[in-house]
């Protein structure tokens, strides 16, 4: 009886596992197609550069860029996931640093208050905090590779 329970156990488990695959490859599917979009926008950015607004288009480009990084460091925590079962933290913290360089960037101060003020110090400060993360992450990985 016992053996029977442990064998639907694993077996319950193999199924969840299995469709936590599925849903991961859908979610790199969609990241991948999200990404060539972003190429497509950063190629109108240039487009916009040349044509019409020289500053506005390097503006767009620049906007769609950071995105386009931002999207590409979580496709590759995903495929690291499918391909590894394991969660790599420091692509995610890339892209939280990304991600508040992007808004630091496009934050304008032509229009500075105070709720402003302080959104622009907790991201300089969650910049701060990510680049401790990776610091660290960084050393754990060095220390434990040395062991």
């Amino acid at each position: 009886m016992n053996r029977e329970k442990t064998s639907f156990q694993s077996k319950m488990v193999e199924m969840v596992s299995s469709g936590t695959m599925v849903i991961y490859l859908i979610i790199a599917i969609i990241l991948l197609a999200l990404a060539f979009f972003s190429l497509y926008d950063i190629a109108l950015g240039f487009w916009i550069m040349i044509t019409e607004n020289g500053a506005e288009g390097m503006l767009h480009a620049l906007h769609a860029v950071l995105l386009t990084i931002i999207i590409v460091e979580v496709l590759e925590t995903v495929l690291v996931y499918l391909r590894t079962n394991s969660i790599q933290v420091r692509p995610i913290l890339i892209a939280g640093i990304t991600a508040m360089v992007r808004r630091l960037l496009f934050i304008d101060t032509e229009t500075l208050t105070t709720l402003l003020l302080w959104e622009l110090t907790l991201s300089i400060l969650a910049i701060l905090v990510l680049t401790i993360a990776i610091y660290t992450v960084n050393r754990d990985k060095i220390e434990n590779n040395g062991k």
